[in-house]
C-alpha cells in the first residue's frame, strides 16, 4: 500500500497533523503492518492538499510553529474508496529476525536464544498492545484487524517456542570465556 492512501485511510478515522500521522504509523494499532517516514508523510499530505483531496487549517500553538492539521474532502473519500476497491498485492513480511536465523549455524548458541527471547517478548508486548486497545465502539473492520492481529502474535510465539531447540541446536558452542580458565601455576 502506497503512502498516499495510508494516509488517507487514517485520516478516515479522524482529522490529524503529519506529526499525528507518523504516530500512528510508529504507535497505533497499524504500526503492526503499516509503516511510513516524515520523508515521505509530509510530500503525500502536500500533494494531496494541492490536489484537492485534503483540507489543511492552521491551528496556533503556544511556544511552538502553528500547526497544520489535514481533513478528507469529498474526493479525498472517493480517493480512499477508489484505493481501497483495487486488488492488493500479496504480503510480505520483512522481519531482519528471520534474516539473522538464516545463519544461526554462525552464531553462539546464548545468541540465537537471546534473539529468540526478544522476538517472544516482542510478540507478547504485542499480544497486551492489542487486548488493551480493543473498544467496543469500534468498526468491524478495526476489530477483525486487531484480532487478526493477536493470533498472528499468538502463532509466532506457538512457533517459535515448538521450534526453538532446532535452531538453537544448529548454533555454535558458546565460547569458553578464557577468564573462568585458571593459569598455570609455574
Amino acid at each position: 500500500m502506497d503512502v498516499r492512501t495510508m494516509c488517507l485511510g487514517l485520516l478516515a478515522f479522524g482529522d490529524a497533523s503529519g506529526y499525528e500521522i507518523k504516530k500512528e504509523f510508529e504507535q497505533g494499532p497499524s504500526r503492526h503492518f503499516m509503516d511510513a517516514s516524515f520523508g515521505s508523510i509530509y510530500p503525500a499530505l502536500t500533494k494531496m492538499t494541492d490536489e484537492g483531496l485534503l483540507a489543511c487549517r492552521t491551528e496556533p500553538q503556544e511556544k511552538r510553529p502553528d500547526k497544520k492539521v489535514y481533513s478528507l474532502t469529498a474526493d479525498g473519500w472517493d480517493a480512499l474508496d477508489a484505493a481501497i476497491a483495487q486488488p492488493v498485492s500479496q504480503d510480505k513480511i520483512k522481519s531482519d529476525f528471520s534474516f539473522v536465523m538464516m545463519f544461526a549455524d554462525r552464531l553462539p548458541r546464548s545468541r540465537v536464544a537471546a534473539l529468540i527471547d526478544t522476538q517472544i517478548e516482542s510478540s507478547r508486548e504485542g499480544i497486551r498492545e492489542f487486548e488493551e486497545a480493543d473498544a467496543p465502539l469500534d468498526s468491524a473492520g478495526v476489530s477483525f484487524v486487531r484480532r487478526y492481529g493477536l493470533a498472528m502474535r499468538k502463532a509466532h510465539i506457538d512457533f517459535l517456542e515448538r521450534n526453538r531447540h532446532f535452531i538453537e541446536a544448529g548454533a555454535q558452542d558458546d565460547p569458553v570465556d578464557d577468564k573462568s580458565i585458571p593459569e598455570p601455576v609455574s
